[in-house]
């Protein structure tokens, strides 16, 4: 790996005309709140502990393995606070080291730390927020989203649903906060393609589904009478694992199970992906998780705009990331970029099953006037965010 890179350094090299080093010091901080864990009924996908932080810590090495030829010199520091912590300290003492922060925190955090005077100035990525409305009415201008919206995810899927002509939805949804904020995206971006979610019922149940599932999930799907597909709102994967299959009819499952429209997993190898999954795993020795896939990307977005720019203050950077000339490669099969109303991360969103990549959003035939990845989450007309305009 080492020498590939060194190959690639110097191919760039040989085709690139010497410029005199500028000498950029360029300080990141990571700074995670912990949040409790909700009980789940099953332990088959364990958080990994550095979720996140190991993303970060890839980009950092991509970041390095360009800025040495250049005299940049990058450094990650992570700061952890625990759940009865003290984050708005912790907040300022990172913003007084750094204009350059990737958050991983809930959205209520996320917009007490944009909002905090030390912020002011500041460039600030959210790794690990997917509500819409951070992108909208409560954007603010200092934060950038490399994660996708939760509407990003969910139009990506109903673009599929459309494209095969599943119209008929039914929905079954968690009761915890992140289910219901799912479930209502599901329902907005139905809508916003023409489907219909004709019915939903609320999972309630606190039984054993591991031992109950074939005896309990068809009775609770009968009502649903004939459907093309069963929307499944668990994001806290509780639940859903259990419907597929035991279903009273014979139908497909969507949404947190079945086909998932994701920001990254492990099934994604086109477009060079695999060699970035390789790294990934070379370095954290597990595979890389969509909260991995974002924090990388806030990295190498900070690493693409400081080497085209030659700058490290937040200024120029968040300048350069909002126009024409800035493209990240994610791997993706397009480049990425930032959108000008609200600082969201355009990027694919890969539709995909535990063992396949299925497709890849957006799909063909979805048109937009200037890039059809804009058809994912809100466009320009649609936004009611304000912050980046005035």
């Amino acid at each position: 790996m080492l020498i590939r890179l060194l190959v690639v350094s110097l191919a760039m090299l040989a085709v690139t005309p010497a410029q005199p080093q500028t000498k950029l010091d360029i300080p990141v901080i990571y700074l995670r709140q912990e949040v409790p864990a909700p009980p789940v009924l099953s332990n088959l996908d364990p958080i990994p502990e550095d979720r996140g932080i190991a993303g970060a810590e890839l980009g950092l090495t991509d970041n390095l393995t360009t800025g040495r030829f250049m005299g940049h010199d990058y450094t990650l520091d992570v700061i952890t606070v625990p759940q009865d912590g003290d984050l708005r300290g912790a907040a300022v003492d990172a913003l007084g080291r750094s204009r350059l922060i990737i958050v991983d925190a809930p959205a209520d955090d996320l917009l007490m730390i944009a909002d905090l005077p030390a912020a002011d100035g500041a460039l600030i990525f959210n790794a690990a927020a997917p509500e819409p409305l951070l992108r909208g009415a409560e954007c603010r201008a200092n934060v950038f989203h490399s994660l996708p919206s939760l509407a990003m995810r969910t139009d990506a899927l109903m673009q599929f649903l459309q494209k095969r002509r599943w119209d008929d939805l039914v929905m079954v949804a968690g009761t915890r906060p992140a289910d219901s904020a799912y479930a209502e995206a599901l329902a907005a971006s139905a809508t916003k393609f023409g489907l219909t979610v004709r019915d939903r019922k609320d999972w309630a149940f606190d039984a054993d589904m591991r031992r109950n599932a074939s005896q309990e999930v068809p009775l609770f799907t009968q009502d649903f009478g004939t459907y093309d597909v069963l929307l499944i709102a668990d994001e806290t994967r509780d639940f859903g694992r259990y419907l597929a299959y035991n279903t009273w009819e014979a139908r497909p499952v969507a949404g947190s199970e079945g086909l998932e429209p994701v920001t990254w997993a492990p099934v994604v190898e086109q477009w060079g992906a695999a060699q970035l999954q390789n790294r990934f795993r070379d370095q954290a020795e597990r595979a890389m998780t969509g909260r991995d896939y974002a924090a990388w990307a806030a990295m190498r977005a900070i690493g693409e705009a400081v080497t085209r720019t030659t700058a490290s203050d937040a200024a120029t950077l968040r300048d350069f990331m909002l126009s024409d000339q800035f493209e990240l490669a994610g791997f993706k099969g397009r480049p990425l970029s930032f959108r000008t109303w609200n600082g969201q991360l355009r990027q694919p969103i890969p539709l995909v099953t535990r063992a396949a990549l299925v497709a890849q959003a957006p799909l063909e035939g979805f048109l937009h006037p200037v890039t059809e990845l804009d058809t994912l989450g809100a466009d320009a007309p649609e936004t009611d965010c304000t912050a980046f305009t005035d």
